[in-house]
């Protein structure tokens, strides 16, 4: 009887727990049996394994009963992540390859039939995992997985484009026989933690419109959400597509936060490493794609939102319960997916940006077009926001149609790039000031930092009252105020920014 013990790794949210992979081959009626509850992709790995070792010119042990654990049974197992340590278990098992080398590293990957080995999706959680809880250890991983678990620090991992490069590498001391047909696919992976460039559509591509851009450089300097009403054409998917760009640079920790996600959702690409995603789901999206959900869950949209900006085009026309779930995550940064033997928190600190249209025709409040809508039509419509969600909303900005005039002649306005100077400056000083956006900011923190003059509280006190504002309506008004003074490089919150703040609340009569 031989026993081998192979280490890897098994996701559950951005979690990625310890897995043991014990291999044991033992005489009597032949059989594979893999134990730990494993989902169907782990069971189908089988036949991949043993078609893999075979047509790899290994051997196969037909003639014994292979046992597989999964260790611990009671966690989740799922994906073609395991085909690589069940393959080395059993080749280690049958002492092909030395079982004492195998210590000291960890494997996932998926295999071909002929043992080519096949991205798998996480690699870049494993990593984050193992430099978290400061695990010593070497990831081996396909290509593409490993130059994406190569992008945290002090990560050690190796590439390997086939079966037969792992079992070069761990062959017994002393073996005169190499594997037959050995290919030259293994490689230390460097660590490759820098951000590249940002490339995002310019916003000089909007012509006119000068109130919406005001809005979206107070939103991105403050981390503000955003709500654009205006009718069709008017500009605002534009609009909503350049607003990434204005977004300060990413850390590289934001950014290995957000491609992290991006991994689990198999969304992540080297060419976007360090940009800020920008995530529009169609309005017929449930709520379980936009919280994220499944067994075992998966992220969202809007965690794959995480750290950008998530854009919902035709707000009203999102079911109920999808907006209704925006609630918790637009307060807290993060979602909880509870099932009932596991729960998953996700990320989830985005930026929201929704467009609509006034009314259900569009044209309500337009020069250029009658409204066919009737009063309790508009209502209705406008009534799909729930005022909790609204109230959540911190700028409500109205986008009006541009004339074909203004359209042909008017001259570029301001680049991204600089607008996304003054938005970063304006970050900045927040950062210094209080450690994190004006956004961010609870309870007795905005007392501290706001820095508001009596006149403009006594200003504010008398508008809210008239405005019948809610508690929460107020404080993020303070918020916005706070980012407006911060763009203008003011110490103090004054009357002037807060009655700018002001205005961006009475686009719709809920807010």
């Amino acid at each position: 009887m031989s026993l081998s013990l192979v280490q890897s790794r098994a996701l559950l949210g951005l979690d990625a727990a310890a897995v043991t992979v014990e291999v044991h081959l033992a005489n009597g009626l032949p059989s594979f049996m893999l134990v730990g509850l494993a989902d169907v992709e782990v069971k189908e790995a089988r036949e991949r394994v043993r078609s893999a070792i075979q047509n790899s010119g290994l051997e196969f042990p037909h003639n014994k009963r292979i046992t597989v654990n999964l260790a611990p049974a009671d966690l989740p197992k799922d994906s073609g992540r395991f085909d690589l340590p069940i393959a080395l278990g059993i080749l280690a098992a049958s002492g092909q390859i030395d079982a004492a080398r195998l210590a000291g590293h960890e494997f996932a990957g998926e295999l071909s039939l002929s043992g080519e080995l096949r991205p798998v999706r996480g690699a870049l959680a494993m990593s984050l995992a193992l430099h978290a809880g400061q695990v010593v250890t070497r990831l081996v991983l396909p290509p593409g997985s490993a130059e994406e678990a190569a992008l945290v620090p002090d990560a050690h991992v190796y590439s390997a484009r086939h079966l037969l490069d792992v079992v070069q590498y761990f062959l017994p001391q002393g073996s005169d026989a190499p594997p037959p047909e050995p290919s030259t696919g293994w490689q230390r992976v460097a660590p490759s933690p820098q951000v590249n460039a940002q490339v995002y559509p310019d916003l000089a591509d909007v012509k006119g419109q000068a109130g919406a851009k005001r809005a979206l450089e107070i939103a991105a300097a403050g981390g503000h959400s955003l709500l654009l009403m205006g009718p069709p054409g008017s500009g605002k998917s534009m609009l909503a597509h350049r607003f990434a760009g204005l977004l300060p640079a990413m850390s590289t920790l934001e950014a290995l936060q957000s491609a992290a996600v991006a991994s689990l959702g198999g969304r992540f690409s080297l060419d976007r490493w360090g940009q800020r995603p920008t995530c529009s789901p169609h309005h017929t999206a449930s709520a379980v794609a936009l919280v994220g959900g499944g067994s075992p869950p998966r992220p969202g949209e809007i965690s794959l939102a995480h750290h950008g900006v998530l854009f919902l085009d035709e707000l009203p026309e999102f079911p109920r319960s999808a907006l209704e779930a925006l609630r918790e995550p637009l307060e807290s940064g993060t979602i909880t997916i509870s099932r009932a033997a596991r729960r998953a928190e996700f990320p989830a600190r985005f930026q929201l940006i929704g467009a609509m249209n006034p009314c259900p025709c569009g044209y309500l409040g337009s020069a250029q077009k009658a409204c066919r809508c009737t009063p309790d039509q508009v209502s209705r419509y406008q009534g799909k926001l729930s005022g909790p969600l609204v109230d959540r909303i911190d700028l409500h900005v109205e986008v009006p149609a541009v004339k074909s005039s203004d359209l042909m002649h008017a001259a570029p306005g301001e680049s991204t790039a600089v607008i996304r100077a003054r938005c970063t400056a304006a970050h900045e000083r927040a950062l210094a000031r209080q450690g994190k956006a004006n956004q961010a900011l609870q309870g007795q923190e905005i007392d501290t930092h706001l820095l508001l003059d009596d006149a403009a509280a006594k200003f504010l006190n008398v508008a809210a009252a008239r405005l019948g504002w809610s508690a929460r309506s107020t404080h993020r008004a303070l918020k916005v105020a706070r980012t407006i003074a911060d763009l203008a490089g003011a110490h103090s919150t004054q009357v002037a920014h807060v009655a700018e703040a002001m205005q961006y609340r009475r686009a719709l009569r809920s807010a």
